[in-house]
């Protein structure tokens, strides 16, 4: 089944001193890829960059690199989607059992960004864990199939873990969030994969957007969405990629649209760059993500 969705992305900075020259890379753009096609991109950036230059990153990711010579005191980036979601429940029985899988990772010689080798190891923000990976095994039986622990294992991350805004942050170090079983979704999804890696299971984190359910009976609230974050783990070259939701205990199918996969947050980051400028920044980030079907109340 289709589902379509009309996306709204709005990012803001505001800066205490003017910005006399900034350099952005934005990752808001859903990839094409994974049963997704981007059917409409619209994004508007004020003050209008000089220079605009997109193109794939390494891991396949469409990336806008601005380069902004107007003096500014804020930034502003508003992107509207419309995304067409097909992807069906894979066969989580049809994947091979762990021992099959991790042979198959250490002999695979894919180079590219797809390529299980990138994601065995270390990103920038998180490193194989083996006390997580000690954890994450008591979840695992070595004769089923892996896609069917990794789903038993999201669903114990759920059920031990507490969703709890505002006690991380983007640098909170997986030790933290093991130790506390406490986060949000980029939390739970760097500990999954702290974990996955300490025992030679291929996993990436992916950004995007992830559509929430009203009450039955109640109208979907504007502003009720955020990015959202998970885990795609490497499931042997017949399944490749497939993508697991620890917050919420499931697979990512036709409610979550994928923008962008790499080692971890500092590789899907929607924004980042480097800017000149004096004293603190603010930032604010919100989402609408409706399927053209829904009614919003406002």
């Amino acid at each position: 089944m289709t589902v379509r969705y009309r996306i709204h992305l709005h990012i803001g900075y505001g800066y205490r001193g003017q910005v006399k020259d900034a350099r952005h890379v934005l990752r808001v753009t859903p990839r094409e890829n994974a049963g997704q096609r981007a059917e409409s991109v619209r994004i508007d950036i004020a003050p209008r960059p000089a220079e605009i230059e997109t193109e794939p990153d390494f891991f396949g990711n469409a990336t806008d690199h601005l380069l902004i010579r107007e003096p500014h005191a804020a930034l502003a980036v508003d992107a509207r989607l419309v995304v067409a979601v097909d992807r069906p429940a894979p066969d989580l029985a049809a994947t091979p059992d762990l021992s099959t899988l991790r042979s198959a990772a250490a002999a695979s010689c894919e180079s590219e960004g797809d390529g299980p080798i990138h994601f065995l190891g270390a990103g920038r923000l998180v490193e194989p864990a083996p006390a997580v990976g000690r954890y994450l095994a008591q979840a695992l039986d070595a004769a089923r199939p892996a896609g069917e622990t990794m789903l038993e294992i999201s669903r114990r991350i759920r059920t031990e873990f507490r969703f709890a805004p505002g006690v991380s942050t983007v640098s909170t170090r997986v030790e933290e969030t093991f130790e506390r079983r406490a986060g949000v979704c980029q939390d739970f999804a760097h500990l999954l994969i702290a974990g996955l890696r300490a025992l030679d299971i291929p996993a990436r984190y992916a950004s995007g957007f992830l559509r929430t359910l009203p009450p039955p009976g109640k109208p979907r609230l504007a502003g009720a969405d955020a990015m959202h974050a998970w885990v795609e783990v490497w499931l042997g070259e017949k399944a490749g990629w497939i993508g697991f939701d620890p917050t919420n205990a499931c697979l990512a199918l036709e409610d979550h649209v994928l923008v962008a996969v790499g080692r971890d947050y500092a590789d899907v980051a929607p924004i980042d760059g480097v800017l000149m400028t004096s004293g603190p920044q603010r930032t604010r980030h919100s989402v609408d993500m409706v399927a053209l079907e829904e009614t919003v109340a406002a």
